[in-house]
Formats: C-alpha cells, sequence, structure tokens
C-alpha cells in the first residue's frame, strides 16, 4: 500500500472544536551525539498545526527550531537521531516511514522553504528545469506544453514575471529567489509547507512582499504551514497562532492576538519586549546569563538560570506544559 492510499484511508485528526488537524507532533526528542554526552537539542516536545493555519515556530538561535522541522522532514544529519515521540502528518507517523516511502511523501504531501535561496536552487539549471525537474520526478515525464502552462501559472502565483522562466538563479535578486523556492514547494499542493525563516537574508521592503506571498498562497490553497523565525514583528503579522521554543523545549503556544495581548511565560514576555517600539523611546530589555549546557540540563525549569521571576520550585520540578485559557498554553510554575 502507498503512503497516498494509506493517508486516504487514515482517519483525519480533530480537536475538541472539531478542528482538523493537518500536523500532530508528539512528544519529539532530537539527540545529537557527542563525545561527553547528548546534546538535547529537542526534548519531548509538542504540538499541533492546524488546516489552513500558519503556526509560527519562535525562539532564539540554538533553541531547536531548525532541529524540529528537519525532524518533522525527517532529515535530521548524524550525528542527530530521532530518539523517541511521533510526528503525524494526515495520520501517517513520519518516524516509522522508511526512506522509499518519505521520496513519496517529501514534496508531495510536506514541503520547504529552505532559508537559503541561492544555496538551495542550483546555479547551472535555468528555473524552469528546476521546476520541471520536481514535479516530473513525482509525476513522471509531463507533455512540454502542459508542463511549461504548469511552471507559468506557479510563477504567476508567486507573484513572478513569464520572464524568469528562462533565467538562471544569478540573474535574481534575492526576492526573487525566494518566491522561486515557494513555487517549487507548493508544485505539488501539499498538505503542509515548513518556510524556514524565508526572509531573513532580505530586506524589510522585499520581506513584506515575500510574507504576502506565504500569505496567498495559504488562502489559495488552504495549506498549513509551519514559519520559523526570530522577527516577532513579522510574525505577528503572518501567523495564526505561534509556539515558543527555549533550549529544546516548548514554553508556551498560543493564537498570536493572545501572545503579544497577554504573554505569560517570562520567556515570551522578555521577546516581546525586545522589539522596538515606534511610539516611544525606551532602553530594550535584555536576558541576562547564558542557556544552560544542553548536554546536562538542570532539574526543574529549563529557564531558571536566566528568568527573572525564579522560585524555588522552579530549581526542583520542571512544569509541564498546560492549558490555562482556550488554546493557550504555557510551562511555568507562576500560574500553579
Amino acid at each position: 500500500m502507498t503512503v497516498q492510499m494509506e493517508r486516504k484511508q487514515a482517519a483525519q485528526s480533530v480537536d475538541a472544536n472539531g478542528r482538523a488537524i493537518t500536523l500532530e507532533v508528539k512528544n519529539l526528542k532530537v539527540y545529537y551525539a557527542t563525545p561527553t554526552g547528548d546534546v538535547r537539542a529537542v526534548d519531548d516536545v509538542s504540538f499541533h498545526v492546524y488546516k489552513g493555519e500558519i503556526l509560527g515556530l519562535v525562539g532564539e538561535s540554538g533553541c531547536g527550531k531548525t532541529t524540529t522541522a528537519m525532524a518533522i522532514l525527517r532529515m535530521v544529519q548524524p550525528p542527530g537521531r530521532i530518539v523517541g515521540g511521533q510526528v503525524l502528518l494526515d495520520g501517517i507517523d513520519l518516524v516509522g516511514l522508511n526512506e522509499s516511502a518519505l521520496r513519496e511523501v517529501r514534496w508531495n504531501t510536506l514541503a520547504l522553504i529552505p532559508q537559503g535561496a541561492m544555496n538551495s536552487l542550483n546555479p547551472v539549471m535555468r528555473i524552469h528545469a528546476q521546476i520541471a525537474e520536481a514535479i516530473e520526478t513525482h509525476e513522471g515525464r509531463q507533455p512540454k506544453d502542459k508542463l511549461k502552462k504548469r511552471i507559468l501559472d506557479l510563477l504567476t502565483m508567486v507573484g513572478l514575471p513569464s520572464r524568469i522562466y528562462d533565467m538562471y538563479p544569478h540573474e535574481l535578486s534575492g526576492g526573487m529567489k525566494q518566491r522561486v523556492c515557494i513555487a517549487m514547494a507548493i508544485a505539488l499542493h501539499p498538505s503542509l509547507i515548513i518556510a524556514d525563516e524565508p526572509t531573513s537574508a532580505l530586506d524589510v521592503v522585499v520581506q513584506r512582499v515575500v510574507g504576502q506571498t506565504l500569505l496567498d498562497v495559504k488562502e489559495r490553497m488552504d495549506v498549513s504551514m509551519i514559519l520559523i523565525g526570530h522577527d516577532m514583528g513579522l510574525q505577528a503579522q503572518l501567523v495564526d497562532r505561534i509556539a515558543v521554543m527555549y533550549a529544546g523545549h516548548m514554553v508556551e503556544v498560543a493564537p498570536v492576538e493572545a501572545i503579544f495581548s497577554e504573554p505569560l511565560h517570562p520567556y515570551t514576555q522578555l521577546l516581546i519586549e525586545s522589539i522596538p517600539s515606534i511610539k516611544e523611546r525606551k532602553p530594550l530589555k535584555l536576558t541576562e546569563g547564558i542557556t544552560h549546557d544542553l548536554r546536562n540540563p538542570p532539574p526543574g525549569c529549563i529557564f531558571q538560570g536566566r528568568c527573572p521571576k525564579v522560585m524555588d520550585v522552579c530549581r526542583r520540578d520542571r512544569p509541564p506544559l498546560r492549558q490555562l485559557k482556550p488554546e493557550h498554553y504555557v510551562a511555568c510554575h507562576l500560574y500553579e
């Protein structure tokens, strides 16, 4: 039985309110082996993505965002390995699939928009050839006229002119290259797209263009997305919910309005306070200290060493991710 047949037969998960869930990540653990012990890059992370929504995955560099994405894609490279957990996409557990089945899932059902577009596109192939290769690898040889029309339609969908069809990557601007990567990601109409910091190397004007392209794609295709990034301001404009990671753990998940109006976890509060204000001049709040050694996490809360509100219980017991309000989850002893 193929993965596509299994997807049709699998029962789609729904939440308590009947909303369809495209992706469920349950207790995911990804460790990197070192001579002095395993680095716990992702340690017992759980979250879900609804059908047709954009989930923002945020946190400082090294917190495990990209490793989580690579684990979902089953692209964690040695010495990294998935130690435990489940990744359920349309009801199919990706962690248990063999390499042949994974090839069928990638691009068909699960696609990636990489962070570095220039490093992801082949410099000696024209744009149409790269998109055609992705399509024909999964769907077989296509009539040339139909394939050309399909590629031109994809370029139009992401706001690129038809002249891009015959150009090489080095002839395009950074924003154009990023939109080519978006066109390649949506070529086979996947259920879920992971965008790994797609605007990080672009100026603010082009960031807005690429961000709007992602929103247009979501609306037209009703696709689910995970948007990884550092820019909380950009996340506020693009995503429906935000998941905040720190040191390999999920510390808060909530609708975007709730995160910005009433952040509950001290780390989330510090992230939002780091956004410069255009209304008033004020000193930026900094998080003191550094992240603990991920090979030897402390007992209790993983944010205890840098938290301005740390208590004795924080050094003793690790707080679970609990729901405090509708759709608002936080891992913090302050609310017990």
